[in-house]
């Protein structure tokens, strides 16, 4: 897995009377959570960045190539959304195994990394299971393991924690900050918990009104009087 940095310049979309415009650049490996008010953006900044939405201006680049125009599968990204959509008739192995190979055509090697990525999220001895077995944290964990074997430098997590209690979003928070320390993934994380972004990132982005607003360290963003519409964010 090669470290990606990644830039918006000048990113537009536009939807009826509602429009997004983003510009900002993450260095390689970087955490970054992202945070706002709902409709401010933040799910249309992933799907843009995956390629699920086509900007109407602007451009898109990983590690200074364009892929503005790629589709989603051309792009150096994985997206794992609040849904783990994991496919319900499959047991977890081969639930996995989907993110090597849609036609499940493994090689022996291919077969290690699977166990290996269940194995990294602590569910090899339940990797025969069927999702419907699964509790809901472990379904996330499942899901994270497919995203480890896509074995791309780009994570973009669409709030896939929001569903689950404080002590097992904090669980997976954990294991996808170690993740990203080990293998120097860069993530960008959307949440409405401002202390995932406390917990996990090392940079937060507040986003309103369709754009950055601002872009921090964690530690400094939070501390700050100075972001229009941050304080009472954190209020509401």
């Amino acid at each position: 897995m090669t470290n990606v940095q990644l830039t918006l310049s000048d990113v537009q979309f536009a939807y009826e009377d509602w429009s997004v415009r983003f510009d900002f650049k993450l260095d390689a490996a970087c955490f970054l959570a992202v945070i706002g008010p709902s409709g401010a953006g933040k799910s249309t900044l992933l799907n843009l960045i995956a390629g699920f939405e086509r900007p109407c201006g602007g451009h898109i680049f990983a590690n200074g190539d364009e892929i503005t125009d790629l589709p989603p599968a051309a792009r150096p990204v994985t997206m794992l959304f609040q849904e783990n959509n994991l496919f319900h008739h499959l047991d977890l192995h081969t639930n996995v195994a989907l993110g090597v190979s849609p036609a499940l055509k493994l090689t022996e090697e291919d077969q290690k990394r699977v166990a290996d990525a269940i194995a990294r999220v602590g569910l090899a001895s339940k990797d025969h299971r069927l999702p419907g077995e699964l509790s809901g944290g472990e379904r996330q964990r499942a899901a994270v393991a497919r995203a480890l074997v896509r074995d791309k430098p780009l994570l973009l997590l669409d709030e896939p924690f929001a569903a689950l209690g404080p002590a097992l979003r904090a669980d997976m928070l954990n294991l996808v900050s170690d993740i990203h320390h080990e293998t120097g993934v860069t993530i960008v994380m959307v949440t409405h918990h401002p202390d995932d972004a406390r917990r996990a990132a090392g940079h937060t982005a507040f986003v309103a009104g369709g754009k950055v607003v601002e872009l921090d360290r964690t530690d400094l963003l939070f501390v700050r009087d100075d972001v229009p519409g941050l304080r009472a964010y954190l209020r509401a």
